[in-house]
């Protein structure tokens, strides 16, 4: 690793090093949601309810290609970050190479699954109701996974390993330009190359294009700086099998997987009771659901972004700077949502009306769900933090619970639960329900794990190449 990205992760000031790693993350956040709402406002243009529910409901089934992603991404980082905070830079090498290896096969199984299975899979999302929108959402699914799904995953995981080596501007480069050029491209393939009435389709190529470049662009950056004195690869050897790196990549990115897959799962859970109430209350909660990623957005880019930065200073036996970075980033992340919460509750109508046409129905079903769901916002974001936290410094069985109580073990139970009570709202409104609950659980795990591991500085263990062991280093273990 270079000398410019040591400084950063070593000596910059905590809140210098966190925006510098976290702001690129979180624009290129930002500009995933953005390009995700493009194709609900664009379609929201034919003032079809039918395209735009099409649309919406294939978000779960399209976000679990970054569920994989963050299987390998985010652990294959985890382990990256450690490697580096000890000199390892052959571990960092295997590490970058099991991890592209491992996502691409592993989506390449999940397209196939897919393809095999479309009928059974659009009715499990929410289309067996209307035989309009089943059609409609298996041409946007079979386009935007089964052909392009290995494109938008791969470019999710790249972006990860990118980061992890501090390049964070370059791999937020990388999901921005996806981003601009879907929002770009969805008019043209729309109203222009696809006939009248192939909306849906034209979306879904827009998107897949996009998606393409955007991988490209990351192959030629780990070309680029493969020379430079940066040990990333994506040459698979038997190396990237051994030292425990697979178990490890995947017990530190099993939560963010869990997270992202339980998160979808529990969305299409959504979909598909509130399907039974109409096309107006599924495109409303379908566009809320869209406009809401945009706080979690902004959250996980903090999170994300801040994750090489913590996993390093742990592994570097800088403890205590370690919890200071945990707190900043944990006061950032809850204050950014919270004012997002506070926006969005005020002017939800407003937000909504960018995608949906006056006097439908289904605009103020959305307003009203827009609102339940961004209540939770600031709560998760205390979650978001302690889970990326577990995950950086490698305990992902913490990782996991927190990620399994904010989505899956308790949210779908109580989706069933409130729905006779509160009708279609209740479903949505265990959303922020849970949320406080989880993080709750989170904070209290955090500070037990930090007093007994993050109280004092420990002597770093650095990697001799040479002798193909750790040694400590001779200093005080003070930072």
């Amino acid at each position: 690793m270079s000398v410019n990205k040591e400084a950063l992760f070593e000596d910059s000031s905590i809140m210098r090093a966190m925006l510098k790693l976290a702001v690129p993350t979180v624009m290129g956040q930002i500009i995933l949601v953005i390009y995700n709402m493009a194709d609900t406002f664009f379609i929201g243009m034919t003032e079809s309810n039918v395209k735009i529910t099409a649309v919406t409901l294939c978000m779960p089934a399209f976000m679990f290609l970054t569920a994989i992603s963050n299987l390998f991404g985010i652990g294959g980082a985890s382990v990256i970050s450690r490697a580096l905070g000890k000199k390892n830079d052959d571990r960092a090498r295997y590490t970058s190479a099991f991890s592209f290896w491992g996502c691409f096969a592993a989506v390449l199984f999940y397209s196939a699954l897919v393809f095999i299975f479309m009928d059974p899979f659009v009715d499990f999302l929410g289309g067996s109701y209307h035989l309009q929108v089943h059609a409609l959402a298996s041409q946007y699914i079979m386009i935007t996974i089964v052909a392009g799904g290995l494109f938008t995953s791969m470019g999710v995981l790249m972006s990860h390993l990118v980061r992890s080596f501090g390049m964070a501007v370059h791999a937020s480069i990388g999901v921005m330009l996806g981003g601009l050029l879907n929002i770009g491209l969805d008019p043209l393939f729309m109203f222009v190359i696809m006939p009248q009435g192939y909306e849906v389709q034209g979306a879904a190529y827009a998107t897949a294009v996009s998606n393409v470049v955007s991988f490209i662009y990351f192959l030629i950056i780990l070309a680029v700086y493969k020379k430079k004195n940066i040990p990333v690869s994506i040459k698979l050897t038997k190396h990237s099998f051994q030292w425990e790196i697979p178990s490890k990549v995947l017990n530190a990115g099993l939560p963010a997987f869990v997270m992202t897959f339980a998160e979808n799962l529990s969305y299409a859970i959504l979909d598909n009771l509130l399907s039974a109430f109409g096309t107006a209350v599924q495109a409303g909660i379908g566009v809320a659901k869209k406009i809401n990623m945009l706080s979690h957005s902004i959250v996980r880019g903090i999170a994300q972004g801040a994750l090489p930065l913590i996993g390093y200073n742990y592994s570097a036996g800088r403890r205590v700077r370690t919890r200071q970075i945990v707190r900043t980033v944990g006061f950032v992340a809850t204050g950014t949502a919270a004012v997002a919460t506070v926006l969005i509750f005020l002017f939800a109508p407003q937000l909504t009306d960018v995608f949906l046409k006056a006097g439908d129905p289904a605009l103020d079903y959305g307003a009203v769900f827009l609102r339940i769901l961004c209540v939770g916002a600031p709560f998760s974001a205390l979650a978001y933090t302690f889970i990326s936290f577990f995950q950086a410094v490698g305990h992902g069985w913490e990782s996991l619970l927190l990620a399994l109580l904010r989505k899956g073990i308790l949210d779908i139970p109580m989706m069933f639960i409130l729905l006779p009570f509160l009708s279609f709202y209740g479903p949505v409104s265990a959303t922020p329900v849970v949320d406080v609950i989880c993080s709750i659980v989170a904070v209290i795990m955090f500070f037990t794990f930090s007093s007994k591991h993050l109280s004092k500085n420990k002597k770093r263990k650095i990697y001799n190449a040479e002798k193909n062991c750790y040694e400590v280093e001779n200093t005080d273990g003070v930072y």
